[in-house]
């Protein structure tokens, strides 16, 4: 293409040249160095911070990663930054074969915050133990609606009276933040949303600045206050609230609850690792036992109000941009579903999507037709979505997700 010169040239440029270093690295990084690491990033504009034994930190900027410090790291600083983030048990939980979910906070001043979700996860480095930290950026406020450009007919059937709303797309894709901005939404509306209890591991966007006078909002953490996403389900239905917020649909037992929390005159929210609506379906069809899936499946068809399954991904100029494929569960997109046998669902999920909803192909096209991404992206995000094995008819003999 003739824009092959002008790429070329700009990847042959060292990273750490094109963003810089950090300028106050010093000899030996100590707790008290990270805050101050942590804002210059956030300057740059980076959207996470990767620490890991025997390398540089890197920070990534538009999707690219960038070398930010002139040293690798050895275990002594990673002990130190390990203590200033999470505490002393760290290396211990990390011995025992868990991962570390959690979220931080720098207090540049007392009105500013910078918050990261963080991860910590054991690694192999040079034949010995390791460890990597991945510190993905936070806004200090929830963005709106309007700033992802969410489609009308989304945020028209963002919130039902009752029933599940599930928001689903890979890791990375921006679903945390498009389920933030819709309660966003509902808590700055005129007559509020109620009180609104969330469940999330760990809690990545706060509402303490958002203004709305007759909305509530307690957020609770997992495992930090609730040992599990289904224990949260179970703790909302006893605390009497209008809308609940599952992090993650990730088991049986948590499916369960949330359709059953559904069922009883609550709007639930939760996300699903999926990518496309039909594959959704399938996928929470499987997690259920042979001996109840009919049932259960059924009932979670009753409850359905909504699929938004989003990819992001490189925007022309710079930057990255969200793709949604969406269906609205209506009365007569369920009653459609229920006519249909189980084995059928997904295949008929995909056909309903092409008449009712809009596919990725049809917004990808309309991106690329626009101009927002390159032809690459748009045959990525069409083979992506067609290889999905949306078509594929629910193996009744599924039982494990």
């Amino acid at each position: 293409m003739d824009t092959g010169a002008t790429v070329t040239t700009t990847e042959t440029k060292p990273a750490a040249v094109i963003l810089g270093t950090w300028p106050d690295e010093p000899l030996r990084i100590l707790a008290d160095h990270m805050d101050n690491l942590l804002i210059w990033c956030v300057s740059k504009r980076a959207s996470d911070v990767t620490i890991q034994t025997d390398r540089p930190i890197y920070i990534e900027v538009d999707g690219m990663l960038h070398p930010i410090t002139r040293r690798a790291l050895d275990s002594a600083d990673l002990a130190n930054i390990l203590h200033h983030i999470y505490g002393p048990e760290a290396l211990a939980k990390l011995a025992s074969g868990r991962d570390l979910d959690l979220s931080f906070e720098v207090r540049p001043d007392r009105n500013t915050r910078i918050r990261f979700r963080v991860n910590i996860t054991a690694i192999l480095s040079r034949g010995r133990d390791s460890v990597q930290i991945t510190m993905r950026s936070l806004p200090g406020l929830p963005p709106t609606m309007k700033d992802l450009g969410i489609e009308q007919k989304i945020v028209d059937n963002w919130s039902p009276k009752q029933g599940m709303v599930l928001v689903t797309g890979p890791t990375g894709s921006g679903k945390s933040t498009l389920l933030a901005a819709g309660c966003r939404m509902l808590i700055e509306r005129e007559h509020g949303c109620g009180k609104m209890l969330t469940y999330e591991a760990p809690i990545e966007y706060v509402y303490d600045a958002i203004v709305g006078p007759r909305s509530l909002v307690a957020q609770s953490e997992i495992p930090r206050h609730l040992p599990t996403f289904a224990a949260g389900v179970r703790n909302a239905l006893r605390r009497k609230p209008e809308i609940i917020l599952v992090g993650e649909a990730r088991d049986r037992e948590t499916v369960s609850a949330a359709i059953e929390a559904g069922q009883t005159g609550h709007l639930v929210f939760s996300t699903v690792h999926t990518i496309g609506v039909a594959a959704t379906i399938r996928r929470i069809v499987s997690v259920f036992e042979p001996s109840e899936r009919t049932e259960r499946s059924y009932a979670m068809i009753e409850t359905l109000r909504m699929v938004v399954t989003q990819a992001l991904v490189p925007k022309v100029g710079g930057g990255r941009i969200g793709l949604r494929e969406f269906l609205v569960f209506d009365e007569n997109v369920r009653e459609i579903m229920l006519d249909q046998p189980i084995e059928r669902w997904t295949a008929e999920t995909q056909r309903l999507l092409v008449r009712y909803g809009q596919t990725m192909e049809q917004t990808a096209n309309k991106a690329f037709k626009g101009g927002l991404i390159d032809r690459r992206t748009y045959l990525l995000l069409i083979k992506g979505f067609s290889g999905d094995d949306s078509g594929e008819e629910i193996k009744v003999e599924e039982t494990e997700v």
